[in-house]
């Protein structure tokens, strides 16, 4: 699944292509993916300028000024900007027609999923604000943001018997932390994956935070990690997966202390970790 990085890759990748352009046609191929489609979306859309692109956790926004597109690329999807004229492909499930950089041009913002377990909704600001989607709603703090710190994980955990590794994939506290980026960030902090959230010190969580923003932040640079299902807007692979220490290398030395890395389940997903570094 496409996590922060890799959506916040996608963002930067689409805004010079949307920003400021007029919305000229909404094609859909389907009544819908996880979720129905709007059926008044095209209707919506059409003849409006796009106002900015934004994001929060693994949600593409793209705004408007009567409300917010909300797009998220699920467990296979990735969007692509082509030419007007190229023909859809299986799984080319929406078309946003928009005007191109030249009088009279046009450019399509093409959603493909496979697996059809993305989203494309619509919040109009008759709904109230943005952060009462329901979507939305539940979502923690941006790890990438000024409010998240070691200091916010600390307070947060205190009651929290859960292993920090599930913690941080609940999203509640700090959101967009997933599977690829919790295990490279306890790794650099030294925290055993399975640690009870609430027995972590206060400084142990000062690692932590500023691991996880180091990691995200690199990620991003590198255009995200090269995932089974994602493709960047521009068609090349991110490169951060070179870098992994312990993500999906189960049994390879460790590149700190030559000791084997492990692999556990937890709450049905693959934890990567080294025993003897994080302890």
């Amino acid at each position: 699944m496409p996590e922060l990085p890799e959506v916040e890759v996608t963002r930067r990748g689409v805004a010079p292509h949307l920003e400021g352009r007029v919305v000229q046609q909404v094609v859909l191929r389907r009544e819908g993916l996880r979720w129905p489609f709007p059926p008044a979306l095209p209707a919506l859309l059409a003849g409006r300028r796009i106002l900015g692109t934004g994001r929060r956790g693994k949600y593409l926004l793209i705004e408007f000024e009567h409300g917010t597109l909300i797009i998220h690329l699920g467990m296979s999807g990735h969007l692509r900007v082509l030419p007007p004229g190229v023909e859809p492909r299986k799984h080319d499930h929406v078309d946003l027609v928009v005007a191109g950089p030249d009088a009279g041009s046009t450019q399509v913002l093409r959603l493909h999923d496979p697996r059809r377990f993305g989203a494309v909704l619509w919040h109009g600001h008759e709904e109230g604000a943005l952060d009462a989607h329901l979507l939305l709603r539940g979502l923690g703090v941006e790890p990438l943001g000024e409010g998240f710190s070691g200091e916010l994980l600390w307070r947060a955990t205190r009651k929290r018997s859960a292993p920090i590794k599930q913690v941080l994939l609940a999203g509640d506290i700090v959101v967009g932390v997933g599977n690829i980026y919790a295990c490279e960030s306890l790794f650099r902090a030294g925290i055993n994956p399975k640690t009870a959230a609430s027995r972590i010190s206060r400084a142990r969580y000062e690692r932590l935070a500023e691991a996880i923003k180091d990691i995200l932040a690199a990620a991003i640079v590198q255009g995200g990690s090269t995932l089974k299902d994602f493709i960047a807007v521009n068609g090349q692979s991110g490169y951060f997966q070179q870098t992994y220490f312990v993500y999906d290398r189960a049994g390879v030395p460790c590149r700190n202390c030559g000791e084997p890395v492990r692999q556990i389940k937890q709450g049905q997903r693959s934890t990567f970790y080294c025993a003897q570094c994080q302890r």
